[in-house]
């Protein structure tokens, strides 16, 4: 039993709009489903990924309109990594971002930014061994488009071993060196690692809200089991209509999540037409007209202009 890599990231924006025209359309990244928080359902909740919403490219955002902008600390993620093909593929990226008026760092790593929101990003050349999880934009040609998740960065302010014997020992990770990891799974890799600070978060825009690890189907029950021997309280199964879910907090404050592979972002709406419509989950359809009111419409270049 193996976790198979990420399944999907989640952060918290301010504007779904802005959120959909930075990492839509300037990132080119696929909006794959447009609905809600289902724990507030006044909320959007936005997932883009490539263009068939695979585990291990799934970025999510739940909007609190007008909500302060947050700062990463001690206990949360501050960078996510983006791979991209090629050297040739920073250079492509350095002047689009640059175009639409983000100013970027070179790093040793690769590329920094920000999104409209303040959450880091850091394009890096994607692992030779993952899949190329990308999606078609008009304007990004296929050699340089952005191929899926390749790890993230987070904060932690005590013992960089404070986790360890949870991250090996229960889920499995493999520890590259202090404070660092990488999840191997049977095609893809994943890393994990650690910065130091002592400065205290503040969850709001642009802050992480949790990481979710990507299970089969089968395995969901006894990674429950797992991570309640390992000492954690874990929640009951929660059905996300897209896929199962298991959280609970890690010893360094960062919220995890273990998601399942189905049933997949296509049972409620065409594959060819993901995130077009606002899909509800079912006990929320009831709130239809009324959600339709309050929700800002959301447009993007993938839909010509035409409200998604």
């Amino acid at each position: 039993m193996r976790l198979q890599g990420m399944h999907h990231i989640t952060m918290i924006t301010g504007d779904a709009q802005r959120n959909v025209a930075f990492h839509a359309d300037l990132l080119g990244l696929r909006l794959v489903k447009k609905t809600v928080n289902f724990d507030a359902p006044q909320a959007y909740h936005l997932y883009y990924a490539d263009e068939a919403a695979s585990p291990g490219a799934v970025l999510t955002w739940f909007e609190f309109a007008g909500a302060p902008r947050g700062r990463a600390g001690a206990g949360m993620i501050h960078t996510i990594q983006l791979g991209v093909p090629s050297q040739e593929s920073l250079g492509f990226w350095e002047q689009r971002l640059a175009a639409a008026g983000h100013a970027t760092t070179r790093t040793d790593a690769g590329l920094a930014f920000t999104d409209d929101d303040g959450l880091g990003y850091e394009l890096v050349l994607a692992d030779p061994r993952n899949p190329r999880l990308q999606a078609v934009h008009p304007q990004i040609p296929a050699e340089h488009a952005i191929t899926g998740v390749e790890g993230v960065r987070a904060y932690a302010s005590r013992d960089l071993g404070a986790d360890r014997e949870l991250l090996t020992q229960a889920l499995g990770f493999t520890e590259l060196a202090p404070g660092e990891y990488a999840v191997e799974g049977d095609d893809a890799r994943f890393t994990y690692g650690y910065d130091t600070t002592q400065e205290r978060g503040l969850e709001g825009e642009g802050t992480v809200h949790h990481i979710a690890w990507h299970s089969r189907d089968e395995d969901h029950e006894a990674w429950r089991e797992r991570v309640t021997q390992a000492g954690r309280y874990v929640t009951p199964v929660i059905d996300r209509t897209y896929f199962n879910a298991l959280y609970f907090r890690q010893p360094q404050g960062i919220l995890f999540e273990i998601a399942t592979t189905s049933p997949g972002f296509a049972v409620d709406e065409d594959p060819l037409h993901l995130g077009e419509a606002l899909r509800l989950p079912p006990q929320h359809e009831h709130l239809r007209a009324q959600l339709e009111r309050q929700l800002t419409p959301i447009t993007t270049a993938r839909t010509g202009g035409v409200p998604a």
